[in-house]
């Protein structure tokens, strides 16, 4: 296969159709702001969804509860990253007409390719694991589900997926959009109910901690949520989907698309940070005030909320918001796994296929895990999965800053000197964070 590292990119190029992906959605004609900016609303909250998935909580949880809010500027670093490397990530999309898998298939060779795709499955199948031990939980704090069927139950939620696959990818959005907002609603009510420490929390929000040089506990956690937060499996997504509004293909088209994906991101991804600072300030003021600094379970965050709080529907609310967490990843987890087998590979599975062997994958360790552990286990499984994230997040940032950084790629849309300084400084300190973490791992 010819590279084009030495050949103009040719971005008249139409990509390998996706179904689910690339159904062109009409943009409305003329000038009207508004209109536009709502037809191109949707790619960013889908990619928003990995940023207040299970795993999410799990951190969050631990991280409140045993350090009150000393690690809010984490979680809000984390997501000026994730702002910045999806818009790198759309930019490639809408400029190139190519996924980054797509990308990374055309510009290296078949072994590194069949590398960089093995990493980004694992990483899936860490983000799906995720999903699936998640959603059991709720199941089995709203209708008493025992915890092995749950993992079982949530393993093969597949049919939905089947049911929305032929309905149109607007359709899922909207379905994404409403589960985000009942996300949103709960913890809003949580926030409420749990009367914060608000100056405690700014300060938390805007000044590191120094601690986390010598805690390694707290530098574990702390990775935990960047992978919880800048998920490498979202870049392979969000170069992909934004393809799926039918815009010019000509410099004036793609620099209109930009902006208008850009701001859907930026605000999909604000709404995420809230939603995740919200977790780890209602652990704070609930758990860690309360003296309970161990809880990082979910089951117990979910048993100890009401009495705690005062507020009898506090823990109904905390585990609905969780099951919307759960449902609302899984639909994003098979478009991030379709596109990344095609891209790389070349290889197109059906939706259900696909969706069945990445649950699999998932399901085998969280019941495992589940019998082994019981309920005891989860939330370690669930940290671990983050960090795997993150482990796997410079084999995709890497190739993405690069990619976004040539000229002979990128045209006139290649990135300024400022932003590739900034990109690349993000992408040297999530490498550096991860072989730290692995310093103190083996120390």
């Amino acid at each position: 296969m010819m590279s084009f590292k030495n050949q103009p990119w040719r971005q008249d190029a139409p990509s390998t159709p996706l179904p689910e992906v690339h159904t062109r959605i009409p943009l409305p004609a003329g000038p009207g702001v508004l209109r536009k900016l709502l037809t191109f609303a949707g790619p960013g909250f889908l990619i928003a969804v990995g940023y207040m998935d299970p795993g999410n909580w799990a951190t969050d949880l631990a991280a409140g509860s045993r350090y009150n809010y000393s690690l809010l500027w984490v979680i809000f670093l984390s997501n000026l990253m994730a702002i910045l490397l999806q818009s790198l990530s759309l930019k490639l999309g809408v400029v190139t007409g190519r996924d980054l898998a797509q990308a990374c298939r055309e510009r290296y060779g078949p072994r590194t390719s069949f590398v960089l795709w093995v990493l980004a499955e694992v990483a899936i199948a860490a983000c799906d694991l995720a999903e699936v031990i998640g959603s059991a939980i709720a199941l089995q704090l709203l209708f008493h589900i025992p915890l092995v069927i749950g993992v079982v139950i949530t393993g093969f939620d597949v049919l939905l997926l089947l049911l929305l696959e032929n309905r149109g990818f607007r359709y899922i959005e909207a379905i994404v959009i409403t589960l985000t907002t009942t996300i949103s609603i709960c913890f809003g009510l949580e926030m409420m109910f749990s009367r914060p420490e608000w100056a405690l929390a700014m300060h938390g929000m805007f000044v590191p901690d120094g601690a986390i040089l010598h805690d390694p506990m707290m530098l574990y956690i702390a990775i935990g949520i960047l992978g919880a937060t800048v998920m490498p499996h979202n870049l392979y997504l969000h170069s992909s989907i934004v393809q799926t509004r039918d815009f010019a293909r000509t410099p004036e088209g793609r620099r209109e698309a930009l902006r208008y994906c850009n701001i859907d991101s930026a605000v999909a991804l604000t709404i995420a940070l809230l939603v995740n600072a919200a977790i780890l300030i209602v652990s704070a003021a609930t758990f860690y005030r309360a003296g309970r600094h161990d809880v990082a379970e979910i089951q117990d965050a979910y048993k100890l909320m009401s009495p705690l709080l005062g507020v009898t529907a506090a823990s109904g609310i905390f585990a609905l918001a969780l099951l919307a967490s759960g449902q609302n990843s899984t639909l994003t987890g098979t478009l991030a796994g379709q596109i990344v087998m095609e891209g790389f590979l070349k290889l197109r599975a059906r939706p259900w296929l696909r969706r069945l062997i990445t649950r699999l994958v998932a399901i085998v360790p969280a019941v495992i895990v589940t019998v082994v552990a019981g309920e005891s286990g989860t939330a370690r499984l669930l940290i671990f999965s983050q960090v795997v994230l993150s482990m796997q997040l410079s084999f995709a940032v890497v190739p993405l800053v690069m990619f976004t950084s040539d000229r002979r790629l990128m045209g006139e849309f290649v990135n300024p000197r400022w932003l590739k300084a900034l990109a690349w400084l993000t992408a040297v300190a999530i490498a550096v964070l991860n072989l730290w973490l692995l310093v103190q791992m083996l120390r």
